[in-house]
């Protein structure tokens, strides 16, 4: 997988492309990183890659000039080294929310350019021209579009087949059925009184897959109902679904019923 980035902060993405699941996979040469930093292309002497809006108020602008020479500069080698164009991506509060299907597209769309932004963001004629899409990772501001980068291509790139080390964890991530993960336990198998559920312990892989699914649908059902919302169940899942419902109205019955003095 190639991905370029556009950024005044290229030394940021050492935290994923030295480290961690991407920093081996880039290692092994299943991801590819190359950085464009529009302040190469400031040719005046202060090397200047902000400018003031127009109407005023506070807050700067990227330098519409060097962020573009930057764009086209990593378009070209996208299209020399990977023999198609590829599609560039600005992450933004205005963009379409990131979701598991949202990093699916991507990941399959072949070679991506993120633009990372600063200051108070980029000119609307840039967005325009040169931006194919916007991506957000929340409702909420950071000083830069580095962090929401490196998330996007972190999630991206453990699509890529080979760079986890397991073949089904990425199949089994939280979300990537769009469920919720379910709980996970390692040794020892007591902490503090609580015991490891029996059955992860009793070496019955159908039993197994039946409660950690069912685990996955309860979870969603009670911190993301919103995903469960016009989701089509089969048998199964309806059916560990209701059971999970059952038992958890249960056990909120008996924590719920007074001791005796």
């Amino acid at each position: 997988m190639w991905i370029g980035v556009v950024s005044l902060f290229p030394e940021m993405f050492d935290a994923i492309s030295r480290y961690g699941v991407t920093g081996r996979a880039v290692k092994q040469g299943l991801l590819e990183l190359e950085f464009w930093n529009p302040r190469d292309f400031a040719t005046d002497k202060h090397r200047k890659v902000d400018d003031r809006p127009y109407g005023g108020g506070p807050g700067m602008l990227m330098k519409v000039e060097t962020l573009r020479q930057a764009i086209h500069a990593a378009r070209a080698e996208a299209e020399a080294t990977q023999g198609q164009p590829a599609r560039v991506i600005y992450l933004s509060p205005q963009g379409r929310p990131l979701d598991q299907r949202g990093v699916q597209e991507l990941a399959a769309a072949g070679p991506l350019i993120v633009v990372a932004g600063r200051y108070e963001g980029i000119d609307e004629r840039i967005v325009e021209a040169d931006i194919d899409e916007e991506w957000s990772i929340g409702d909420y501001v950071l000083s830069g579009g580095e962090l929401p980068a490196m998330v996007l291509i972190d999630a991206a790139a453990r699509l890529v087949p080979g760079v986890l080390g397991h073949q089904d964890s990425a199949v089994e991530d939280s979300f990537n059925e769009g469920l919720l993960d379910c709980p996970h336990y390692t040794r020892p198998e007591e902490i503090d009184g609580r015991a490891v559920p029996e059955v992860l312990l009793s070496g019955n892989h159908g039993a197994i897959r039946r409660w950690r699914l069912k685990q996955s649908l309860g979870r969603t059902w009670l911190r993301r109902p919103d995903l469960l919302e016009g989701r089509e169940l089969s048998r199964e899942q309806r059916q560990l679904l209701d059971e999970f419902i059952d038992e958890y109205a249960s056990q909120a019955a008996v924590r719920a019923t007074p001791e005796a003095p």
